[in-house]
């Protein structure tokens, strides 16, 4: 077992049995979330480095980590003790990186790096407008 996701506001916890776990409502998921705002394919939790990585699959209500959307696409490290939220359900997220054989410091997320890729105008919604 890699961790597992422990559902914030009682219920089992859900063990985080492979390396790669694809989270949804469809029942080809790994962990199947049976509710109608999780989307068939809602995101997809991967390990790198011993660090769970989490990442959007353009689900339609998204992934939180401790509060903080994640951008459909971008890669985000989930650190042991973090909030994963899929739609509107929260899960603490408990593992230990060494024992996923983690060594050195954390392998750094995309998520900086997707913020500052776009200029202040396109991340405003500001282009692409045409003046009249």
């Amino acid at each position: 077992m890699y961790g597992e996701l422990v559902p914030i506001g009682g219920g089992d916890s859900i063990p985080l049995l492979e390396k790669k776990l694809r989270i949804g409502r469809r029942e080809g998921c790994d962990i199947i979330l049976q509710f109608a705002n999780v989307s068939s394919h809602h995101c997809l939790l991967e390990i790198e480095e011993g660090y769970w990585f989490a990442r959007d699959l353009k689900s339609r209500n998204g992934i939180k980590v401790n509060s903080k959307r994640i951008l459909d696409g971008v890669r985000k490290r989930v650190d042991p003790g973090d909030i994963l939220r899929v739609a509107k359900h929260e899960f603490k997220v408990e593992y230990d990186p060494f024992k996923n054989g983690a060594y050195g410091s954390p392998p750094q997320d995309e998520y900086v790096d997707a913020t500052f890729s776009k200029s202040l105008m396109e991340r405003a919604g500001l282009t692409g407008r045409r003046r009249r």
